[in-house]
């Protein structure tokens, strides 16, 4: 056969197609191979033939299992074996690229017992190496295999990132580095299809048989075209260079900094600024404190000049101030006229306590010789005492409010109150000298009363208290620590809040600190003429001997002053009541009936808790027992609120300090008092109050209310029934509503209806029944509450409910008084915000009304957030989240989240201790809780509303110390004493509760400090453990057996004897 023509000029026709993988054989190429390589062709054939040959002879002795094929091809030799050469080929290809192969036989040790063995060398291994699964895609990897199951990853990670790891939180505290920004042409650039944007698919697109045939252009055809629009793109590309993207972070920094160009004079726009410049610096970052600090003085320091004097650049000034702490020295930031910024710098001298108790005396003289009016003396005054009785001069603060009482002169006479100032202080300094009973002790009448008698000789003096303030018989003797037990003595002397003793006491002579002159109170003293500031001043005593008065600190001009006012909180009757039991923190494991594990019911304590604030005036002393629908008194104060109060002081400090014969709200506070003591003793005081004021509506409802809080409703409403048809209350119509209401609400919660329904339209002056009679008492109800002025807020408040609750008895949905939007602002709003969900609160819990609990649910949630320091509403919150299995709404509350630029809306002291009970309220979760409470404990630290506050300090090294860590509760009060180093209780825990903690060189160093800082102890820490040696567990006694060397007993002589 002739051999065909060769043509060299034509391309290969199937270059084109692929090449069979694992494949060595070569097509011979027809056009391109000589005619005399046929032969060495042959040959290499020939031998790769033979090869093949051995091979699947030697495959055959060794594989006996698999049986060899017995079909046999139709053809010539060489076609036969080219075809088995090409199918072999073909399938070990095709085996290599499989990820597994089929074994129809297995292994047979699998079926075998023992016969799988891990150390067994395997005949078949996982694919990958175990890091592989069959079924999923490459990108997942199997990185943990046990019993348990596989941990799978996307990816060649050993371990996916979690949220509490170190990466996570990196990126987390990263600033954005990327940013959408939308391009000019996106309009033009995706079009919507059927409502979505279809987005480019990476599947090719299939090749059409007639484009195989299409001639496409070719190469550096159209340069000229081509040329322009690269040309037109490079200009494109330019542009977009030009222009400089900034990210979110800048771009909101410029809009914020123009804002701030264009009006300076705007507060809200400086705190702005200043708020999102310190977003970029984590206050868990290193030198956070002093970065931030340096940002605030940069940016404020640009604001104070431009903002003009007002509440808003008090705002600046404080936050300058703060910020200034870190970076100023300690004569610095006293140039500005505001008390807040002279009563901030005053507690910053307080809580750097470089130069001691002396140093704080001389700045609160300084502030005093500042300060403008009554009330800005008062607010000096009591950040002194609470000063003074936290460094541990109890007496020296005692001293002071009994000296201002007697100066202020509760019933002094016109002739004595127009005396000059200087001439009243020598006048009450020789009183104060003669020792006659001061005000609080038996006996006293005040030193107005001796001056107008002619400065008499007491013919006694005041009462020896010795017997009384020893307080080591108090101390359990069982405990042969002497460090623990001198710091329980000096604790108890230190709660006792005794006054200061006489000279004629022989205690004085063991502790000299205990009798105060004249001269050490004197510079403090300053005059009280108006009736207001005198009543502030009864109630700052009150707060001072353990009383606490809701929303004090606002009456007095700051609410932020709770930082370091109440310290009621950090006593010992409070702390138990605060942090749970240790049978209640614990989880009760659920039981098993015929093989069924049954949970236990959820238990939880009382809804309304230890912890009681409101606004003032929100609701009455004698009011707040209502809502816990008669189980048991809740009120301002219950008798775990008067266990650890001086009751004998207090009721003198009451009688002695009432001004003249109208002084209704001191009485009620009185009787709300005696109430929490014995209901009984209240009315008989009440009776005597009516006696010397029988017309007076006021007391009338008080004395109803103590009827009602000893379940005697019947006397409730005789006195309802007999007070309100009287000429005075028909004389002053308007000021009996509340009296009006009084009488309707114990009706209703009652479960009287029709009686509740009659009182109401008796109040409102209507007769009869019927839909026509009611319609004209709610018209007149709405009309009363109208003639009502704005000043008389609450009175009003009084009408209006009287209106809504005939609304509610006879209609068929609910009033929008009850379904109003809530507002948060002033009082009056507050209280609107009380009255209303408390009226809700009854209708649904305490009545069991077919209403939807739901509705009740959302307005206190709202009402939650709306008002974080009030505890009424947090209570009536809870109770209806009894039950509910969402325990995240209760969580929630303690959650630390961003606060608007008014300080009033941020938590304050009471809802942070309120907190901490509430990590408790649900029995059995106090140790799931711990953690979220530590975490709220120090987000407050770091809050600008609280921040240094020593009640926080000592709640949180309580919460450590009740965890049961001590070496993290020894750091925390290492870094409390470096924050409230003139706190003497913070010391008193590592010598008491601490004391396996540290070791006795550590306590000698915080005692040392102590000495130095110019705390005062009744006790001298070396006498106490003179001849004790660590690690033993017996004081060694006998220490005047041993003879001491004279000049030793004398400088011991000396150091007690030192102040006099």
């Amino acid at each position: 056969m002739p051999v065909p023509p060769s043509f060299s000029s034509f391309p290969p026709s199937f270059s084109s197609f692929p090449d069979l993988v694992g494949s060595s054989r070569q097509e011979p190429e027809t056009s391109s191979v000589p005619v005399h390589q046929g032969d060495s062709r042959d040959k290499e054939k020939e031998s790769d033939r033979k090869k093949r040959k051995r091979d699947r002879r030697r495959d055959k002795h060794s594989n006996r299992g698999r049986t060899p094929s017995r079909e046999r091809g139709h053809g010539t030799k060489s076609s036969q074996d080219n075809s088995y050469t090409f199918d072999d080929e073909r399938k070990k290809a095709e085996e290599d690229s499989a990820p597994f192969f089929s074994d129809k036989k297995g292994d047979q040790l699998s079926v075998q017992y023992g016969g799988i063995y891990s150390r067994d060398v395997p005949k078949y291994h996982l694919v990958g190496w175990g890091r592989k699964v069959l079924g999923l895609t490459q990108a997942w990897t199997a990185v943990h295999r046990s019993n348990r199951g596989v941990e799978l990853v996307v990816g060649g990670r050993s371990k996916l990132p979690r949220m509490n790891d170190a990466i996570s939180r990196r990126l987390l505290e990263t600033a954005p580095r990327r940013r959408l920004v939308a391009s000019t042409d996106a309009d033009g650039k995706y079009q919507e299809v059927d409502g979505f944007i279809p987005l480019p698919s990476r599947k090719p697109r299939p090749l059409r048989e007639e484009d195989y045939r299409s001639i496409g252009p070719a190469r550096g055809h159209d340069s000229e075209v081509d040329s322009i629009s690269a040309s037109a793109a490079s200009d494109d590309s330019d542009d977009d260079e030009d222009e400089i993207i900034f990210s979110s972070y800048h771009s909101k920094m410029r809009s914020l900094e123009e804002q701030v160009s264009s009006n300076p004079t705007s507060a809200s726009s400086w705190l702005s600024l200043l708020s999102h410049s310190l977003s970029q610096v984590p206050t868990a970052s290193k030198n956070a404190t002093k970065v931030r600090s340096e940002i605030t003085l940069s940016i404020l320091g640009r604001a104070l000049p431009t903002l003009a004097k007002g509440s808003s650049s008090t705002r600046i000034r404080l936050l300058y101030l703060h910020a200034g702490e870190e970076l100023w020295t300690m004569g610095s930031g006293t140039d500005s006229g505001d008390i807040n910024i002279f009563l901030a710098w005053l507690d910053w001298r307080i809580r750097n306590g470089s130069d001691g108790l002396d140093g704080i005396l001389e700045a609160a003289i300084r502030v005093l010789a500042s300060t403008a009016s009554e009330l800005e003396r008062l607010r000096v005054f009591w950040r002194l005492t609470c000063a003074l009785r936290q460094a541990g001069f109890v007496e020296r603060s005692m001293a002071l409010f009994q000296a201002q009482a007697d100066l202020a002169g509760f019933h002094n006479s016109p002739a004595i109150s127009r005396l000059p100032l200087e001439e009243q202080i020598r006048n009450l300094e020789e009183y104060w000298d003669s020792e006659a009973p001061r005000i609080g002790e038996p006996g006293s009448t005040g030193w107005a009363e001796w001056y107008g008698a002619g400065k008499p000789e007491p013919t006694s003096p005041g009462p020896a208290l010795s017997s009384k303030r020893s307080t080591s018989g108090a101390v359990a003797t069982s405990s042969l620590d002497p460090y623990q037990r001198w710091a329980q003595e000096e604790m108890l002397a230190d709660e006792l809040l005794k006054p200061p003793l006489r000279s004629n006491d022989p205690d004085v002579e063991l502790d000299p600190y205990a009798m105060i002159l004249f001269s050490d109170i004197r510079p403090f003293l300053f005059a009280l003429t108006s009736n207001r500031s005198k009543g502030l001043f009864r109630l700052m005593w009150l707060s001072h001997l353990g009383l606490h008065v809701p929303d004090l600190e606002t009456m007095t001009g700051a609410s932020d002053d709770d930082r370091w006012a109440q310290l009621r909180l950090v006593s010992r009757s409070y702390l138990e009541a605060i942090f749970p039991s240790s049978t209640d923190g614990k989880s009760s494991a659920p039981e098993s009936h015929a093989g069924v594990l049954v949970g236990r019911e959820k238990q939880y304590l009382d809804s309304f808790g230890p912890i009681k604030n409101w606004s003032h005036r929100c609701i009455g002393p004698l009011e707040a027992s209502e809502f816990r629908n008669g189980k048991a008194q809740w009120g301002m104060w219950t008798k775990e609120d008067v266990a650890g109060v001086d009751v004998s002081f207090v009721r003198r400090v009451f009688e002695q300090c009432r001004m003249g014969g109208d002084d209704v709200e001191w009485d009620v506070l009185t009787l709300a008092f005696e109430a929490a003591i014995d209901v009984k003793s209240a009315l008989k005081k009440s009776r005597h109050f009516l006696a010397s004021a029988p017309e007076s509506l006021s007391h009338w409802a008080a004395h109803a209310r103590l009827e009602r809080l000893r379940g005697r409703l019947e006397e409730a409403r005789k006195v309802y029934q007999t007070v309100l048809p009287s000429p005075a209350s028909t004389r002053s119509r308007l000021s009996a509503g509340p009296l009006w209401w009084d009488w309707a609400e114990m009706e209703w919660l009652a479960g009287d209806s029709d009686a509740a329904t009659r009182v109401i339209l008796r109040a409102a002056e209507v007769e009869g029944l019927g839909g026509l009679v009611i319609l004209r008492g709610k018209r007149a109800l709405e009309a009363t509450a109208h003639e009502i002025p704005d000043t008389l807020w609450k009175v009003r408040e009084a009408w209006t409910r009287l209106g809504v609750l005939l609304e509610l008895l006879t209609g068929t949905s609910l009033p929008s008084y009850l379904t109003a939007p809530l507002e948060a602002g002033t009082v009056v709003q507050e209280s609107m915000a009380v009255a209303s969900l408390g009226m809700l609160y009854h209708h649904i819990a305490s009545l069991r009304s077919p209403t939807r609990p739901a509705v009740l649910r959302e307005r206190l949630e709202r009402a939650v957030e709306l008002f974080p320091d009030n505890t009424i509403l947090l209570g009536m919150f809870l109770e209806m989240q009894k039950g509910q299995g969402l325990w995240g709404r209760v969580r929630k509350l303690g959650d630390n989240v961003s606060i608007p630029d008014d300080m009033a809306q941020e938590k304050g002291i009471s809802r942070r201790a309120a907190e901490i009970w509430l990590g408790g309220w649900e029995k059995g979760q106090w140790l799931w809780e711990v953690e979220r409470v530590r975490g709220s404990l120090t987000a407050a630290m770091e809050s600008e509303r609280t921040r240094g506050s020593p009640v926080l300090w000592r709640l949180l090294l309580e919460l450590e110390i009740r965890a049961g860590d001590r070496e993290r509760a020894k750091n925390v009060l290492l870094q409390a004493v470096g924050e409230c180093p003139l706190v003497k209780d913070i010391y008193m825990q590592a010598f008491n509760r601490l004391r396996p903690a540290f070791s006795a060189h550590e306590l000698k160093s915080l005692w040392e400090a102590m000495v130095e800082r110019g705390l005062r102890t009744r006790k001298g820490l070396e006498e106490e453990i003179e001849g004790w040696v660590e690690g033993t567990e017996s004081h060694l006694e006998g220490k005047g057996s041993e003879m001491l060397d004279e000049i030793e007993y004398n400088s011991r002589e000396l150091a007690r004897l030192k102040p006099y």
